[in-house]
């Protein structure tokens, strides 16, 4: 699936993240960029945390944003699902 338009989840604040997704041309893949205060222990960790969701929903052709600010991984897959279900138009209902 390819999300529909830009949305969000998450917040600025501590031991939260932020995910911001919005839609790419066809044939894009994903984009994933990702900054936080524990970027050099746990990029990959992170990376894997958000693309396991994606490749769960299904979702391709997306640029998704992650400002993380030492979230822990269920805090992670929340938000990436919350975000992507926004971004489908899907408002009930969790995995």
């Amino acid at each position: 699936m390819t999300p529909k338009f830009k949305a969000q989840a998450g917040t600025f604040e501590s031991s939260d993240i932020m995910v911001l997704i919005e839609p790419v041309a066809e044939g894009s893949g994903r984009q994933v960029d990702i900054s936080s205060t524990v970027m050099l222990q746990f990029e990959e960790d992170i990376k894997a945390c958000i693309n396991q969701v994606l490749d769960v929903m299904e979702i391709e052709n997306v640029h998704l944003i992650a400002k993380d600010k030492g979230a822990l991984t269920p805090t992670i897959k929340a938000r990436v699902e919350t975000a992507v279900k926004r971004s489908l138009g899907i408002q009930e209902g969790t995995l």
